[in-house]
């Protein structure tokens, strides 16, 4: 195994009766990253990370994790921690009841860890979860799911129903863990926020209709894609560039586009820098409407 690559899967696919939730996937997540996983509902995020955490077999295709085929043998599940957007508490317990349970079922389990990150916050250990704030549950989901000392992180949605100070505050709490790993730690974070993306995370994995779309570093996406700006009549079958999203008028075409060579811009056309937003939406918009269902 590539000692760099933490996550690798090749036309991974899953389906349930004749709908296929995910087909096609072919992704590699580097090792220590903090990897955006992004797409319209449907498109396959949840059903990709519950197949990573072994709670789903693949239908087909190739997976390995860490080296590993995922499976619910004790060595593969001491390695991962998961965590839902439906933050998995027991209401009547306190935080401390919830990490000295943690401290019994596993190995590797680091209790100051877990008790100085929620000390830190000021979120009291001794409260019942189902009087905290929802950043409050957040954080201590978190805090559990830190202190099993996973070598790989999955969080499915785990902002969308956070205010955006509790958000603002996972995601610098995240970002500060991941730092203090020193590459230890991988983290997919599934997300609809696309402003959260440039905050934390150094890669991205586009998924629609199902497919992935898209998996690089931001930096390599943002370098590679331009907006091309040229005239009505100038042909957009070049094979110097792929397009991805087009608007035209009648005086003027606009491009986003993945050019073949990013340090060559095709002749009578002007290019201009994008963001990852931008791109992210071009890519989802090249879909919209194929994605079919809710979450899976």
């Amino acid at each position: 195994m590539d000692q760099d690559i933490m996550v690798r899967t090749r036309d991974l696919a899953k389906r349930y009766g004749l709908f296929w939730a995910l087909k096609n996937c072919t992704i590699v997540v580097p090792r220590g990253s903090i990897t955006a996983l992004v797409g319209p509902n449907g498109a396959g995020k949840t059903t990709l990370l519950k197949i990573i955490a072994s709670l789903n077999k693949p239908s087909k295709g190739d997976i390995a994790v860490f080296g590993l085929q995922p499976s619910q043998s004790h060595e593969y599940l001491a390695e991962i921690g998961y965590l839902a957007q439906e933050i998995p508490l027991y209401n009547q317990l306190t935080a401390a009841q919830h990490i000295t349970m943690g401290s019994k079922m596993n190995g590797r389990w680091d209790n100051e860890l877990a008790q100085s990150h929620l000390e830190r916050l000021g979120i009291p250990l001794d409260r019942a979860v189902d009087k905290l704030s929802g950043g409050q549950r957040a954080q201590v989901g978190l805090a559990i799911a830190l202190a099993k000392k996973p070598k790989l992180l999955l969080l499915d949605e785990p902002v969308a129903a956070l205010d955006p100070l509790a958000r603002a505050d996972f995601l610098s709490s995240l970002a500060e863990a991941s730092a203090d790993a020193e590459g230890d730690l991988t983290v997919i974070m599934s997300s609809h926020l696309l402003s959260d993306l440039e905050r934390i995370c150094d890669h991205v994995i586009i998924l629609a209709a199902g497919e992935t779309q898209l998996c690089d570093s931001i930096d390599q996406a943002v370098w590679s894609h331009k907006t091309l700006i040229g005239s009505s009549n100038l042909r957009t079958d070049d094979p110097s560039f792929t397009v991805i999203q087009q608007i035209k008028s009648a005086k003027q075409t606009r491009l986003l586009v993945r050019l073949a060579n990013p340090d060559t811009i095709p002749s009578n056309w002007h290019a201009e820098a994008t963001d990852i937003e931008d791109i992210v939406l071009a890519y989802m918009g090249r879909h919209k409407g194929d994605n079919t269902g809710g979450k899976l």
